[in-house]
């Protein structure tokens, strides 16, 4: 059996910003069937902390970046966690990354590279007779993982993996904190972890990693692009020898319209009518000849959701009706507000997660029009249940909605909308096109039956990591 450490900032259920912690949180599971044993070691937040229960301690460390801290060992949820107990790193309240000012934490680079460190320690050491054969990292808050194992003399006894969630966002700390993060100085090179004249966790991954991988085909390859690359895309050339695009699934048992909690169990048209009911109910919209677009989504500039304000009307004026659950730029924030002005459009800001599992379970259609996407989990929910997605062609978007082309829907494969280039005049075509496709009722249900039978759980995905993890195992 191949012992797998993952190292992640936040793991679904017990702390979730984002997409990364469902990854986190399904892929145990999804691995155990494949004779891998993934224990998840995680930040010990506030919450974290509250959901242990019985924990035993297995490491301790009188002075982990500033402070004492220990690892604490427990199953929670069915998942084996061990979380960092480092209370002057991790209990504060509010965002895991973000202060009170909504600003990062100014010490960020210290929160993450201690949980970097003591993956590198179990790397080396173990905790409690278990030691892991590939420690797989997570973004750049586990970047520093490589470079630590190098310095505790743990290169070539454990392999490593860091998957790229999101390349946006790279860790960065200046150079004066070399010292402090137990940095080498010979590594703050080009070749290094040096990115303009800065300390960058995320490049520290990239290039000390034994493998890397993504969350799509197609993502992997935009990485070598310079308008998805964010600075990173000669990196990624550098090490597209070692780069895999391996598609995100979905917990196919929490999202299950046979057994979710959420909502009025349906598998028929009558139970989608049940659901779409009692979303409008819930929202306070009308009835409408349109069909009902929901959109669950951080707003951003990345999601593309100005672009859907811009598209809005046209929208409206077909008949159709719009559902968002979200929060973010405070200025997309308040534009979506002013839009719910309007009678077919309702807006929640904040995030509820019973409310979105109703709400792709009610609405026709999700809306998910990013300017780039690594991969996407809004849209797996949405086929799982018969919500057609709508997405811009990038990424994980582009490898998972299969367009509503003459030819697609010719041979009855199509089980969505694809719009490029992403701009509002395109999202204004695909959204005409849509509320075409909606009024012509049996090309719309053998849409929904496409998406429904479409695969979306981990099996493929998990053993494609199951392969790269035996590949990446030290010979004993």
């Amino acid at each position: 059996m191949t012992q797998v450490l993952s190292v992640a900032s936040e793991c679904a259920p017990l702390v979730k910003t984002g997409g990364l912690a469902d990854v986190t949180g399904a892929l145990p599971g999804a691995m155990a069937a494949l004779g891998v044993r993934m224990r998840t070691l995680l930040p010990g937040y506030p919450a974290v902390m509250r959901a242990l229960g019985d924990a035993a301690e297995v490491m301790a460390d009188p002075d982990l970046f500033g402070g004492p801290a220990r690892v604490l060992a427990a199953k929670v949820a069915g998942l084996e966690m061990l979380v960092l107990d480092a209370p002057h790193l991790y209990a504060r309240d509010g965002s895991i990354y973000l202060g009170p000012d909504g600003r990062d934490w100014p010490d960020n680079p210290e929160r993450f590279a201690a949980l970097s460190w003591v993956a590198a320690r179990i790397g080396v050491e173990g905790v409690a007779g278990w030691t892991p054969d590939v420690i797989h990292a997570h973004d750049w808050q586990a970047g520093f993982v490589p470079d630590y194992l190098h310095i505790m003399g743990g290169t070539g006894r454990t392999g490593t993996i860091l998957t790229i969630h999101n390349i946006a966002f790279h860790g960065l700390a200046d150079p004066g904190k070399l010292a402090t993060l137990r940095l080498k100085p010979a590594r703050y090179t080009s070749d290094g972890f040096e990115f303009w004249g800065r300390i960058s966790a995320l490049k520290a991954g990239l290039m000390g990693a034994d493998r890397l991988t993504t969350v799509s085909p197609t993502y992997a390859a935009e990485l070598m692009r310079d308008e998805f690359g964010m600075g990173l895309d000669g990196v990624m050339r550098h090490r597209r020898a070692h780069l895999t695009g391996i598609l995100n699934g979905i917990d196919e048992d929490a999202w299950n319209a046979a057994t979710d909690p959420a909502i009025t169990t349906y598998t028929t048209p009558a139970g989608k009518a049940a659901n779409k009911a009692a979303l409008r109910a819930a929202f306070g919209l009308p009835d409408a000849r349109g069909p009902l677009c929901v959109v669950i989504s951080r707003l951003t500039e990345q999601k593309g959701l100005d672009l859907l304000l811009d598209a809005l009307p046209g929208m409206l004026a077909q008949g159709a009706q719009l559902a968002l659950l979200g929060s973010g730029d405070p200025a997309l924030e308040d534009a979506f507000r002013n839009a719910a002005r309007d009678s077919n459009v309702a807006v929640r800001i904040g995030y509820d997660e019973a409310l979105s599992h109703r709400m792709i379970a009610g609405g026709d259609a999700i809306l998910v029009p990013s300017r780039f996407e690594p991969c996407g989990l809004t849209q797996l929910y949405g086929l799982r249940y018969g919500t057609i997605p709508l997405v811009a062609l990038t990424g994980g978007l582009a490898d998972t909605v299969i367009h509503a082309s003459p030819a697609a829907l010719g041979v009855g494969v199509a089980t969505g909308v694809q719009f490029h280039p992403v701009t509002a005049e395109a999202l204004r075509g695909a959204l005409d096109q849509l509320c075409r496709l909606y009024a012509d009722a049996p090309t719309w249900a053998a849409m929904q039956a496409n998406a429904m039978r479409q695969p979306v759980g981990w099996a493929q995905s998990a053993a494609a990591y199951a392969q790269l993890y035996r590949d990446v195992t030290p010979a004993t």
